[in-house]
């Protein structure tokens, strides 16, 4: 049993990829005790070397901190073990399309009926109902329908999905947890459980309802006419001397004026204009020519603390070594492989280093002992090949 918020929280998690599994992630980093139902598959072999998508090792970050057991939901004593580990939790991850739990025979009635109390979370792309609810798809479809992707991308060009972070991560896992953490609180007082319909494109559509208020009133402007698009010239990336890059965003006058003063141009101009967008491209192209005449690192050293709203863009290796991520703790290293430290941070309630992922299937035995099999079910599922 883990430390944090959510010390004694049961969660069955069915693996999946992706957004599935961060929202596992997220709940055991908080405390919660979770069990992934791993797949019982043949482990396939690429090169000579072990591959599962599903079970990448001690690399598959996301599963930190989980317990994992394998079930075999195609024989039906397989559903029924799963059935009996979630009569006993608190809440249930559903990775799956619209209808593959019901068709495994653990779809919400039948999960509701052993266990009043469980919160089942649904994960998908589209929502359980509607036109495209059964329709295949991927994070840059989601985000695509959602408006979200629209907006992201240079003027005159495609829009460029980024990566998976905006409908898997931010619309789906995150929101998806939030759902979860939500209807434990009220579990709390009603005693009774729900079923969570999180579609990813909704999701996205949330992280988009500032842009959505601004599209309403006229403000947000096409592509690269915004603030906060990489259209402003006070709002973006630069390459430096060294082939590097470094993040600005000075949007408020005073410290837009304090980034002028650092970086050794004194124009009344660029002052005046800073918010005319017919003029950024020209004030970009004279940023572009400043910062190229320094390293990243030289400019590091002029500008990061300052109010002139610094940062350089750090890559995988440097970003937990950074003096401030290393003073905050913001990197763990757990099983030799440096990730992401729990967050956020609790005065009370601080989670522990969640413990390294396990292999599929390595808790199978201490799991079923847990949840009340005996010594004699057990050998017998193992017999008859269920986990």
């Amino acid at each position: 049993m883990g430390s944090g918020p959510l010390k004694g929280a049961k969660i069955i998690e069915f693996a999946g990829i992706g957004p599935g599994p961060l929202c596992g992630m997220m709940l055991a980093d908080m405390g919660a005790d979770v069990v992934r139902i791993d797949r019982k598959v043949p482990v396939r072999h690429y090169a000579g070397q072990k591959f599962d998508s599903y079970n990448p090792g001690r690399f598959g970050v996301l599963n930190r901190g989980k317990k994992s057991i394998t079930l075999e939901l195609k024989k039906p004593e397989g559903v029924a073990t799963a059935l009996k580990l979630v009569a006993q939790a608190d809440a249930l991850i559903d990775p799956f399309r619209p209808g593959v739990m019901e068709r495994l025979g653990l779809g919400p009635d039948v999960c509701l009926a052993a266990n009043p109390r469980l919160v089942f979370g649904r994960m998908t792309g589209f929502g359980q109902t509607g036109p495209l609810a059964h329709a295949a798809g991927h994070d840059a479809n989601y985000i695509g329908l959602s408006g979200a992707l629209h907006i992201i991308g240079r003027p005159g060009e495609k829009p460029i999905p980024p990566i998976n972070y905006v409908g898997d991560y931010g619309g789906g896992a995150c929101m998806l947890a939030f759902g979860i953490a939500c209807a434990l609180f009220e579990q709390r007082g009603s005693g009774r459980g729900q079923v969570i319909d999180c579609a990813m494109t909704e999701g996205s559509a949330i992280l988009a309802t500032m842009m959505y208020g601004m599209w309403a009133q006229g403000s947000w402007l096409p592509k690269g006419k915004n603030r906060i698009d990489g259209g402003a010239h006070f709002y973006d990336t630069y390459e430096t001397k060294d082939g590097k890059y470094i993040t600005i965003a000075p949007a408020e006058p005073q410290f837009y004026e304090l980034l002028l003063q650092l970086i050794g141009i004194d124009d009344e101009d660029i002052r005046k204009n800073r918010m005319d967008p017919e003029r950024w491209p020209e004030f970009k192209a004279r940023f572009e020519a400043v910062f190229r005449q320094k390293t990243r690192d030289e400019w590091t050293a002029i500008l990061e603390g300052t109010d002139a709203c610094y940062a350089p863009v750090l890559d995988f290796e440097e970003a937990p070594k950074h003096p401030h991520n290393v003073a905050r703790n913001a990197f763990v290293q757990i099983d030799g492989v440096t990730q992401p430290a729990p967050a956020p941070r609790f005065s009370r309630t601080a989670p522990a280093v969640p413990g390294r992922p396990p292999e599929a299937g390595e808790n199978s035995r201490e799991v079923l002992e847990a949840f009340g099999f005996t010594g004699a079910e057990i050998a017998q599922m193992e017999a008859d090949g269920i986990f």
